[in-house]
Formats: C-alpha cells, sequence, structure tokens
C-alpha cells in the first residue's frame, strides 16, 4: 500500500485524546493541510482544538523536504507550545514515523510519533513528548482523509 499521508497533498480530519503528566485525557479534534511544491519540498499545518475546554488550540506548522524515492526527510517545525523544532522523519511499509527535539530548550524536549496507515484513507497517530528523561504527554489521534 502506497502513503497518502504527507506524501501527497490533501485535507485530513482528526479526532482523538491527549493526556499529559498525571492530568486526565482531553478530547482533541483537528485538521490538517499537506502541501507540495515543484521542488520536493512540503508544508503541513495542523491545527488542534480541545473542545469545551479552556485551552489554547494547538497549531504545528512543518516545513520539510523529501528527495524523489527516499525515505528519510528532515523537517522544521514551528509548535505553539513548544517553539522551534527540528526533526527527522523514516516512511516504512505501513508507517510514517518521526522524530523531533525543541531548538533552545532548557527542559530539553524530544519527541516521537508514528502515523500508521489503516488504509488509503486512515491513519492512526500515537505521539509522545518527553522532558528532560520522563514521557509528559500522550496523544491518540484518527486522522481521516477528506475528499
Amino acid at each position: 500500500m502506497t502513503h497518502t499521508f504527507l506524501l501527497q497533498p490533501g485535507r485530513w480530519k482528526s479526532s482523538g485524546i491527549w493526556q499529559e503528566d498525571n492530568k486526565p485525557p482531553l478530547t482533541v479534534t483537528g485538521k490538517t493541510v499537506v502541501a507540495w511544491s515543484m521542488d520536493n519540498w512540503f508544508t503541513m499545518i495542523t491545527k488542534l482544538s480541545i473542545p469545551d475546554q479552556s485551552h489554547p488550540d494547538i497549531t504545528w506548522q512543518y516545513r520539510g523536504y523529501l528527495e524523489p524515492g527516499a525515505q528519510q526527510y528532515t523537517f522544521i517545525l514551528t509548535h505553539s507550545q513548544m517553539g522551534k523544532i527540528e526533526g527527522e522523519g523514516w516512511i516504512g511499509s505501513d508507517s510514517v514515523v518521526q522524530r523531533y527535539w525543541v531548538l533552545d530548550d532548557q527542559h530539553k524536549r524530544t519527541g516521537f510519533e508514528a502515523f500508521h496507515q489503516i488504509d488509503h484513507n486512515n491513519y492512526r497517530l500515537a505521539h509522545s513528548s518527553i522532558c528532560m528523561n520522563r514521557l509528559a504527554s500522550l496523544m491518540e489521534l484518527q486522522f481521516s482523509r477528506q475528499c
């Protein structure tokens, strides 16, 4: 199966949970737009909202580069809560995995996420952020492609 998330332009809706250290899980909904330029650069913008909560929206703005036919890529990311981030990704047969690190961060935050393909129109995301040497948050989202 060929990946559709990230590797093809598209619009995606998401829903799931976000849980921080020692707090109950919160319901999260969101939208993601992926676009590609002719010179192999991609942008991915995600906005996540927590309905009925007094928590600000979370936005991720990616810019990355992937050589044609390659399975590894790099990206930069601006995160509304963590600031400037750099990372790398690998494209596997069933998943797209990413690792990132927050720049100039006294908390030494990093993270890991895996987008697992269910079918061409659906992915599941498992995302965890790490602060120093402890897991700080967990996010599990279902992504559905919008036609």
